[in-house]
């Protein structure tokens, strides 16, 4: 699935610095992308307004992880990204998990960042992972 419509420059970068973040464990290149005082959720809650700490966050959940964008719906300000990401968590075991992110994005920079994911593959002994 794959609608464009207008600007679909950033969410393209979008998916390329988060796979570039993924490779590196470095959360540098995805969250420069991000406005200053953007707003991060997932399905852990609010992440308040810093990129750095939430991506760094993200990566910290996972010994391994790389995510491929399967569809996309994107607007002139919004694009709903649909991805599958495969990995190991931080304590070795395997994980594939899917899920959308939805960003809201002004010309140059993600200004909202709120993503939606299939929970019941992070959940052990009632312990909760967080991915993107």
């Amino acid at each position: 699935m794959s609608t464009t419509n207008g600007n679909n420059a950033l969410p393209a970068q979008f998916k390329k610095a988060l796979q570039q973040t993924e490779q590196s464990r470095d959360a540098t290149a995805v969250a420069r992308l991000f406005r200053e005082g953007a707003h991060l959720t997932n399905l852990g809650g609010d992440h308040g307004t810093d990129a750095t700490k939430f991506w760094e966050l993200y990566l910290e959940q996972f010994s391994e992880i790389a995510s491929e964008f399967t569809g996309e719906i994107v607007s002139d300000r919004t694009a709903a990204l649909e991805w599958q990401s495969r990995g190991k968590l931080a304590d070795g075991r395997p994980v594939e998990c899917r899920g959308v992110s939805v960003i809201e994005f002004d010309h140059d920079a993600v200004t909202s960042f709120r993503t939606y994911y299939d929970s019941a593959a992070f959940v052990r002994n009632g312990t909760r992972y967080s991915p993107h």
